[in-house]
């Protein structure tokens, strides 16, 4: 019988190394693995349509939800976005913008990430923006928080309505390494408490950790970038996964880093056929 995305879920539970889950990786296309993962959560929480996964946590508890909607009537996200549109619209020294390095505007969600088969990597937005700039003699952003954040509020907020479609190119052996290698990060565990992504995100998924439920892994890529009442200010996807591996206990891979874009190119392709409905509210 084929191995699944939950077959390697369950490697992680009973413990086995991530040497074994990395191996089992590749047991499974990459459509099989969207499948199965879609069909492990529309049976866990049954009744939320897909769309609804873009919101978190907020699909599956309806006390988080009505603060959540609350919330959202003044969203705390709001003055980034205006600040990303300034950014948007500064020109560079030289005399270039944004636009020059996006020709189709700043809606770009449905672009990222996405596979660049001549550099042989995942190309993430944040990466693309900061390798527009340092192509016009501008000095990059820092990835976690901060003008980079406030930019991709902006063009988050303009690739609204638009769908998760990340795509895996057949027949290219390094993009789907790429995109396994994202696989065994998330089902890899780690740091001092053994946790791996899918320990909350999956089999934990809309339970408590003390006042806090574990939000569904389906959707997760589709509202960043997230205010968050924790960080009191705006913050990028990878901030999140360096903060996720603190909290478990382990030593964060560096933002941007390649562990972190192959895993952003595996979650966002789990995510196929979602709106992406960022920047959005968290607690």
């Amino acid at each position: 019988m084929k191995k699944t995305v939950v077959a390697i879920a369950i490697l992680c539970v009973v413990g086995l190394s991530s040497t074994v889950v990395a191996k089992n990786a590749a047991d499974t296309t990459p459509a099989q693995d969207i499948e199965t993962y879609r069909s492990y959560f529309t049976k866990k929480f049954p009744g939320v349509p897909l769309q609804e996964f873009s919101n978190g946590v907020y699909a599956i508890d309806k006390v988080s939800r009505d603060s959540w909607e609350a919330i959202e009537e003044f969203p705390p996200y709001e003055p980034f976005i205006e600040e990303g549109e300034e950014l948007w619209n500064t020109p560079f020294a030289n005399g270039k913008g944004y636009a020059d390095c996006f020709k189709d505007g700043p809606a770009q969600r449905k672009n990222y990430p996405h596979w660049d088969a001549k550099r042989k990597m995942v190309v993430t937005l944040p990466l693309a923006i900061n390798e527009c700039r340092e192509a016009n003699g501008e000095k990059p952003l820092k990835w976690k928080v901060g003008a980079i954040a406030s930019l991709l509020a902006y063009m988050g907020y303009e690739s609204r309505g638009q769908t998760t479609n990340v795509v895996i190119p057949e027949g290219d052996a390094d993009a789907l390494a790429a995109y396994n290698e994202g696989k065994s990060q998330y089902f890899s565990r780690r740091g001092q408490l053994n946790f791996a992504c899918a320990s909350c995100h999956m089999q934990s998924s809309g339970m408590h950790v003390r006042t806090d439920i574990l939000s569904p892994g389906l959707g997760h890529t589709t509202g960043w970038p997230v205010y968050r009442s924790k960080w009191g200010n705006l913050g990028t996807l990878h901030r999140r996964f360096g903060g996720c591996n603190k909290q478990v206990r382990a030593k964060p891979f560096k933002a941007q880093s390649k562990e972190y874009r192959n895993l952003e190119y595996f979650l966002t392709h789990m995510s196929n056929g979602i709106e992406f409905n960022g920047p959005s509210a968290r607690k």
